[in-house]
């Protein structure tokens, strides 16, 4: 089963824009990782349900630290397929029961971004339904907090599972908050509940307080609070035991069994997800217009300190000073004003080697020399008031979050671009051109004189 080609053209696009917002290098790394879900969520879940509502189920445990995911993992394989215990071996993988033909469904589609932190097992596997015990949602290591939240992206159905002791942490409710937001379907075991009947009724009081406020949902609209006593644990087959567990193992169980009960979960859960691309995308929009902002403020400050240091080039091309000893050297270099003084010194003697002289013709005017002195001093010049400018931008840069970010990945920025002074030195040619002409025009007729 296949959903309208428009769609996914759209979503492709959606994916695209995303994964070019995550690669600027200046932004916010809140703002890298915003377009990084968004990308991740449309690539892993929208565009593979889209392309088939038929495509496995994937149901995620999810939880924090020591909360007894890999224990109910194991009871739902009926076998020993994730090492329990909060230090578990298995803590920066994310162990994924099913089928060969689901897992390499899975592989392709869903988990293609996160695959080589899977471990696929096959041990209690059901065909139509990948069940995934995901890393710690609180864990200390970023790795696994990322992991965790691509599988809340690419997942159908999220089974959370807490315990009496830690059902009102923040960082949890911070991830679900995120599963309410793409319409995820939830279930809610509540681990190690007290044995005291008025004590678990305290816990499942508050917590659907707690579901009610943040709005999630469950498969059937509202959510059924599950729980297991103190206890309730097998520790050689290190899985959990009791009626909840039975209750999630039979609605998994349910799922498998029945294809039109799959293909309404993975509707419910792709209409979600749609949905929960407004969200992702208002923030990212939100993001980019920040940084618009930040990127005209770096640009109006180059632009000041290079405006400056322009106008100060141009004061000392009209001044002249720095052009004018090259210059003038050369004139007289050429008209040779002090062999004439000799001339006349030496008596009229002289005259016919001077006819002589004239007859032969005129010398040639240094104009390749005073063109080169000249466009070497402009360059040098320039070279020097755009290292200036560069500097004065870099510092007030360096001031700033994301110039200092751009300055760390390009520390070039602090001077003139090397290649500044080879491609200033051509455009130098025509204007340098007119002072050598002018040299030999008055130059030469000087020298007849």
């Amino acid at each position: 089963m296949s959903l309208q080609p428009d769609l996914a053209e759209r979503a492709r696009r959606i994916a695209d824009l995303a994964d070019r917002r995550s690669q600027i290098r200046s932004d916010s790394s809140a703002a890298h990782e915003r377009a990084r879900q968004l990308r991740d969520h449309v690539t892993s879940y929208v565009l593979p349900r889209i392309a088939s509502l038929d495509a496995p189920l994937m149901v995620v445990l999810l939880g924090p630290t020591g909360a007894g995911k890999s224990s109910l993992m194991n009871a739902l394989a009926g076998a020993v397929v994730s090492a329990s215990g909060v230090l578990r071996p298995t803590t920066r993988m994310a162990i994924v029961v099913a089928t060969d033909a689901d897992a390499r469904t899975l592989a392709d589609g869903p988990l293609r971004g996160v695959s080589s932190a899977c471990r696929f097992v096959t041990e209690g596997a059901r065909a139509g339904v990948a069940v995934v015990d995901s890393p710690d949602i609180d864990s200390v290591e970023r790795a696994n907090r990322a992991l965790a939240d691509a599988l809340v992206e690419a997942a159908d159905l999220c089974v959370f599972v807490s315990t009496a002791s830690r059902y009102a942490d923040q960082v949890p409710w911070d991830v679900l908050g995120r599963a309410k937001e793409r319409g995820l379907p939830l279930l809610v075991l509540i681990n190690r509940l007290p044995v005291d009947a008025e004590e678990r009724a305290d816990v499942f009081e508050d917590a659907g307080r707690l579901i009610a406020k943040a709005g999630l949902t469950g498969l059937d609209g509202g959510i059924e609070l599950l729980g297991t006593t103190e206890g309730d644990v097998d520790p050689a087959k290190q899985s959990l035991t009791g009626p909840a567990v039975d209750a999630v193992r039979g609605k998994i169980d349910a799922l498998a069994a029945d294809r039109d009960a799959r293909v309404e979960v993975a509707r419910r859960a792709l209409a979600g997800a749609i949905a929960g691309l407004a969200p992702l995308i208002a923030r990212i929009a939100v993001d980019t217009e920040a940084q618009a902002a930040r990127g005209a403020e770096l640009l109006g400050l180059a632009r000041d300190s290079y405006a400056k240091s322009l106008e100060a080039l141009r004061a000392e091309l009209r001044d002249g000073r720095f052009l004018r000893e090259e210059v003038l050297r050369q004139w007289h270099s050429f008209v040779n004003a002090d062999q004439i003084t000799r001339f006349f010194s030496s008596g009229i003697g002289r005259i016919r080697g001077a006819v002589l002289a004239a007859i032969r013709g005129t010398p040639v005017a240094p104009v390749g020399s005073v063109e080169r002195e000249a466009t070497s001093d402009v360059v040098t010049i320039a070279v020097a008031h755009a290292t200036e400018a560069a500097r004065r931008t870099a510092e007030q840069w360096a001031a700033r979050p994301a110039g200092a970010d751009a300055l760390a990945a390009a520390p070039e920025l602090w001077g003139a671009s090397p290649s500044f002074a080879a491609e200033l030195e051509p455009r130098l040619h025509e204007w340098v051109a007119g002072i050598a002409d002018d040299v030999r025009r008055r130059g030469a007729a000087k020298k007849m004189l």
